[in-house]
């Protein structure tokens, strides 16, 4: 059996603004539907992307901006850094982490720009939405075996 990742729900407050946000990003809205005052769900998708992220209103019981570790994949982080500035992102600096593996939950351990031997899956940046979700983009230059 394979199952393939469609959708990660993200709690949004305002969902004028974060649909402006993600719009403004470069990601394709999918949907946007309402079914009355309770209900709307609005559905985007990154560029080059298999699965989306749905938010809105009535899709979700968590608290706006408590989304974290939601991770987008590019070949090259540096300009991926250069793409979501000149978007208007909030976009941290490149990072890799102190211990050489997968980066430790906040700020933590971060240690100033890409992994020095340039290791798939070792560099990062962050940034968070209007209502504080966290995602992560990470550098994969090559992918481990099976994937």
């Amino acid at each position: 059996m394979e199952y393939g990742l469609e959708v990660v729900v993200i709690p949004v407050g305002d969902v004028d603004r974060a649909k402006d946000f993600y719009q403004g990003l470069g990601w394709r809205e999918d949907a946007d539907f309402a079914t009355g005052e309770d209900f709307r769900v609005v559905q985007m998708t990154p560029p080059g992307s298999p699965a989306s992220v749905i938010f809105g209103k009535g899709v979700t019981s968590a608290a706006p901006g408590s989304a974290h570790g939601m991770m987008l994949v590019v070949e090259d982080i540096e300009a991926a850094r250069a793409d979501l500035t000149a978007h208007g992102a909030p976009v941290s600096g490149v990072f890799h982490d102190a211990g050489g593996v997968f980066h430790h939950a906040g700020t933590r351990a971060r240690v100033d720009g890409r992994a020095p031997d340039g290791q798939s899956y070792s560099s990062f940046l962050s940034f968070d939405d209007p209502d504080g979700n966290g995602w992560f983009v990470q550098e994969v230059t090559a992918r481990l075996p099976g994937r």
